[in-house]
């Protein structure tokens, strides 16, 4: 009891866990508080539009935390974590499709409009058991946990490494998109999964649900990132430092690498899951195209841009490329991707370690301005 203590102690030992979660919660109550009590003709109203897109941008920070937290802590550049993604994404969609019922275009209780427009005569065996909440929160984790223990115990077993890994993981979320784009796996198909109603017994168009989902979103983010912060603050983050830095070294060390690598790997896929599952509510559709090789080079781009192996900085990164891109998409559609290059090739070479290091930099100059020097300290 008290190594498990400990364990969920340990994160808030350190000053950025408390200033994250109190950031993170303030937010949640005044976007909460303007919504709720502000008139809608006020400037200070925060509209169920916009409730909706700050949900989604805390979905993309779950999943960036879960990325810094392989590629921040483990050296491991994942260019696939789209796919546990979209595996936890689809994993809600087909609960939520099975909450329609019979009050599709078609009318059949069973099976989703799609499958009866496409001819189909009874639901497919890994459709059961969707129609309920809890066997629905278990895929969530349970279907990105899986590809990513497969993956990793052949990937790690093998020791691959570096861009060849990186290459391998780009190439399994190829694939898999690939395979959800096509009719007969019966998800939907180009068009993916959409036209949900309802979410535990909630109706997915009011305002109340969408703050609902939002809120839950946000709990969700802080939960993720106190577990991602209790591992890296913990003995196995201690070793998964050395096998980013010194892999050869922690094996001769009589460290099984392997297990460690692939430990980090999972919890950080079923991460990602949760963030696919709670971006499908809140967006409404769910399609092959989150499977796209691009999106998961974005989520590297995130982070990035807020600084590798801080946490907090993946949740910096993702919410500010992804409000960018909200303003920008608009401005200027067919050049936002250059400008999103561009951005990248200007992080990299002016900061290296992203806003959190640029932050750390002033936090520490700051303090050394603050200590008084030798001769001041005897005067």
């Amino acid at each position: 009891m008290a190594v498990s203590q400990n364990w969920l102690l340990r994160p808030f030992q350190e000053r950025s866990t408390p200033i994250f979660l109190g950031v993170l919660f303030s937010a949640l109550i005044i976007v909460s508080a303007l919504h709720l009590f502000m008139p809608q003709d006020s400037a200070l109203h925060v509209s169920s539009y916009t409730v909706t897109l700050l949900g989604k941008y805390l979905c993309y920070a779950l999943l960036a935390v879960a990325v810094d937290l392989v590629w921040g802590y483990l050296g491991i550049l994942s260019l696939g974590h789209g796919a546990f993604f979209a595996l936890g994404g689809y994993a809600m969609g087909m609960y939520l499709m099975r909450q329609i019922g019979d009050r599709g275009v078609y009318g059949d209780p069973i099976l989703p409009d799609f499958m009866v427009f496409l001819n189909w005569d009874t639901l497919p065996w890994y459709w059961h058991g969707f129609d309920m909440a809890w066997f629905t929160f278990i895929m969530v984790l349970l279907a990105p946990g899986l590809l990513a223990l497969v993956f990793g115990f052949l990937a790690f077993r093998s020791r691959v490494t570096g861009v060849y890994l990186s290459i391998i993981t780009q190439a399994l979320t190829f694939a898999l998109m690939l395979a959800f784009f096509r009719n007969e796996m019966g998800f939907g198909g180009n068009n993916g999964l959409t036209d949900f109603k309802d979410i535990l017994g909630f109706n997915l168009r009011t305002d109340a649900t969408r703050l609902g989902l939002f809120i839950a979103t946000g709990i969700a983010l802080a939960i993720g990132y106190v577990i991602c912060r209790g591992i890296v603050t913990s003995k196995l983050g201690r070793v998964s430092v050395a096998c980013r830095d010194a892999e050869a070294r922690t094996r001769f060390l009589g460290y099984r690498v392997e297990r460690v690598q692939l430990f980090v790997f999972v919890v950080s896929a079923m991460l990602a899951g949760v963030a696919g599952a709670l971006y499908v509510p809140q967006v409404g559709i769910i399609n092959p195209s989150e499977f796209s090789p691009l999106f998961s080079i974005e989520i590297v781009v995130w982070v990035a841009l807020g600084g590798r192996a801080t946490l907090y900085g993946a949740v910096i990164g993702a919410i500010l490329v992804n409000y960018a891109k909200t303003v920008f998409t608009g401005i200027m559609p067919d050049a936002w991707l250059f400008a999103l290059g561009g951005l990248f090739v200007l992080v990299t070479v002016f900061l290296p370690k992203g806003i959190a290091g640029l932050l750390q930099k002033r936090r520490k100059a700051k303090t050394d301005d603050d200590t008084p020097t030798g001769q001041e300290a005897t005067a």
